[in-house]
């Protein structure tokens, strides 16, 4: 071996003694132990777009959430989507659109105002007011409030802990047949869940009793923005077409839960549905709607952000993430 190259073998062995002798090494930062603030920005047309996170919401245990699905075939699902088979976590994607003449926000999340009870889902939950400030927005600037529907996850955040509106200038825009079921009293023999969610959708609700715009299937709530009835998650569900300059976007809300539970097996039952066989025959429908007219989709519940598209594979569906564009908002 020529000196040179033998010094350098030398040499280079002496480095390693010398590294695995020493201490671990440590990075020049440290570790920072937080999250990005959790939106995401794009374009619909001439429209600009945010979804906003309200966090995490587990679920529990697949049988809690959907008590009539075969377990052996439910795990199986999970496992295929790379999934824990033993627990369901949900994402809560709220949609902002900017129209350049209005302000909408779609659904506000758990919120406060509950107290304990808006966490009934955990702590990782009621965080939109936060992402929605790190993503630029007031609560005044807001024209305009869309639910999809009244349950907790999608109306609790209208009003803070002391009862006040969390969006000042905001119209609220719900089905009247949601306002009736959830407003009502009488309702609470339900399922465990009732009494609370009545509570919090009066609570919430009746803050903007003067401010409460009624939708009607197939009908403009805003310009640019149809709702589509979407019944059997609750009596008033609706779906929200957004268009412009060629595009649309359909907000499903819960017209769905679980990107690979509820598109691989859309007529299986979900614990939270008011009607679970309408519920099934309406997501079936509208799934299939998506698959052949090939708009975008934003889910409410599906992976962060929660917008792709729907495609049919064998006997149900496949959910196919949109690329997320970080370079620039169009």
């Amino acid at each position: 071996m020529p000196y040179a190259t033998r010094r350098g073998a030398f040499g280079l062995a002496a480095s390693l003694g010398a590294l695995a002798a020493a201490p671990t090494a440590r990075a020049a930062a440290p570790l920072l132990g937080t999250a990005a603030p959790a939106w995401y920005r794009f374009r619909i047309g001439e429209f600009e777009a945010t979804v906003v996170s309200d966090g995490h919401l587990p679920l529990g245990r697949p049988a809690e959430g959907f008590p009539t699905a075969p377990a052996a075939e439910m795990g199986g699902i999970l496992r295929d989507a790379f999934l824990p088979a033993d627990s369901v976590v949900l994402e809560q994607n709220a949609l902002v659109v900017n129209t350049g003449r209005q302000l909408i926000l779609f659904d506000t999340g758990m919120g406060e105002s509950m107290g304990a009870a808006s966490r009934m889902f955990g702590p990782t939950t009621g965080r939109l007011l936060r992402n929605l400030q790190a993503a630029g927005f007031r609560p005044e600037q807001f024209d305009l409030v869309v639910l999809t529907h009244a349950h907790c996850d999608h109306c609790w955040g209208l009003v803070d802990a002391a009862g006040h509106r969390v969006f000042p200038n905001a119209q609220v825009a719900v089905a009247e047949a949601d306002v009736r079921f959830w407003t009502d009293d009488a309702n609470k023999r339900g399922p465990a869940f009732m009494e609370a969610f009545i509570e919090g959708a009066k609570r919430n609700l009746n803050a903007y009793r003067d401010r409460l715009v009624m939708v009607r299937d197939e009908q403009p709530v805003a310009p640019g923005v149809t709702a589509i009835a979407a019944p059997g998650h609750t009596v008033g569900h609706h779906v929200y077409a957004v268009t412009s300059g060629g595009m649309t976007v359909m907000n499903t809300g819960d017209l769905a839960h679980h990107h690979a539970i509820m598109l691989r097996r859309p007529a299986w039952e979900f614990a939270f549905d008011s009607d679970p066989a309408q519920s099934a025959r309406t997501r079936t429908r509208m799934l299939d709607r998506f698959a052949t007219e090939r708009h975008h989709v934003l889910c409410y519940h599906f992976p962060w952000p929660g917008l792709g598209h729907v495609a049919r594979a064998n006997e149900g569906y496949a959910w196919v993430p949109a690329p997320m564009n970080v370079t620039s908002a169009g």
